[in-house]
């Protein structure tokens, strides 16, 4: 690991709806991820996956089904190179939600759309998310 690299923990969730669309989000002009960000000093990281969901999809009634575990990665760019400044653990949960419409609060992630499981992947911009996602389709 290089000596000055930022080590920072995410937390996050693969949301879908009624119809097994999940809630993918924009950050920035064209990187395509999940709803997920850094966690607040002292914060719990199912509580930081509920509200960074929250703050870049609008979703608030979700319904947690379990833990996916977690995975690492370097913070991605727009075009989905690794930025290898910092290293990211990213803590992700599973939920479902009713709620239909999203609408980010999160001005850095300025767009949140359901995409279908199939194509989900393709909209993936991060490798590292491409290859989590996979691993865990079964699970949906």
């Amino acid at each position: 690991m290089e000596p000055n690299m930022l080590k920072t923990e995410s937390a996050g969730g693969v949301v879908f709806n009624q119809i097994g669309e999940v809630a993918l989000v924009k950050n920035g002009p064209s990187f395509w991820g999940f709803p997920k960000g850094h966690l607040d000093q002292g914060e719990e990281v199912i509580a930081a996956a509920r509200r960074e969901i929250e703050e870049e999809t609008g979703l608030t009634e979700l319904e947690l089904l379990g833990d996916l575990g977690w995975y690492e990665r370097y913070r991605g760019t727009p075009t989905g190179e690794d930025d290898i400044a910092e290293r990211k653990k990213i803590h992700m949960f599973l939920f479902r939600t009713t709620q239909t419409k999203l609408a980010p609060i999160d001005t850095s992630n300025p767009e949140a759309r359901w995409v279908p499981p199939h194509d989900v992947v393709e909209l993936l911009t991060h490798p590292k998310d491409k290859e989590f996602f996979k691993s865990i389709e079964s699970v949906l």
